[in-house]
């Protein structure tokens, strides 16, 4: 871990008192394995003028603070992603952002004010519908799932607006 690395974290995580970092095994797309340093936790993002916590891991690759971060969100079993210009099926974050990084410029605390913003705009996660009276859950098209949105007022959150990762 670089100076640099310990500086961004001693400053964003008593701030982000729900996000901790850890060592974990990261999967590159090509399928080498690394293990890198995550911020894994929950961002408090406002939603309609609601606080809702949305599961993320924010991946720190051995180069950074010169590349991006790999970022996720990461639903909870309850919870199924909402496909948008700034998150894919897969969950990965894909923001102006991060794919503009200049280490001299850009670091975690900026990432994270970033997330914030377009998360509580459009929302990336929403929890599951219910189903009952089969064993099977329904079946979706993908269309009808882009389309779902975030509405406080259907309870897709529980009660806390309190999700865990």
């Amino acid at each position: 871990m670089t100076v640099t690395t310990t500086w961004d974290l001693r400053r964003i995580l008593p701030k982000h008192r729900h996000l901790e970092a850890v060592t974990d095994r990261f999967v590159f797309n090509d399928g080498t394995a690394k293990n890198l340093m995550c911020l894994t936790g929950t961002i408090m993002v406002v939603y309609k003028g609601k606080p809702y916590n949305i599961p993320v891991c924010l991946w720190l690759k051995q180069s950074y603070p010169r590349t991006a971060p790999i970022c996720y969100v990461k639903p909870t079993h309850e919870m199924m992603i909402v496909s948008s210009r700034h998150v894919n099926s897969n969950g990965e974050i894909m923001l102006p952002y991060l794919d503009e990084w200049r280490h001299t410029q850009c670091d975690l605390h900026s990432l994270i004010q970033v997330i914030m913003a377009v998360f509580g705009e459009v929302p990336p996660l929403c929890m599951r519908p219910e189903y009952s009276g089969s064993v099977h859950p329904p079946m979706y098209s993908v269309e009808e799932l882009s389309h779902v949105k975030l509405d406080t007022e259907d309870h897709l959150f529980n009660e806390l607006n309190e999700t865990s990762c």
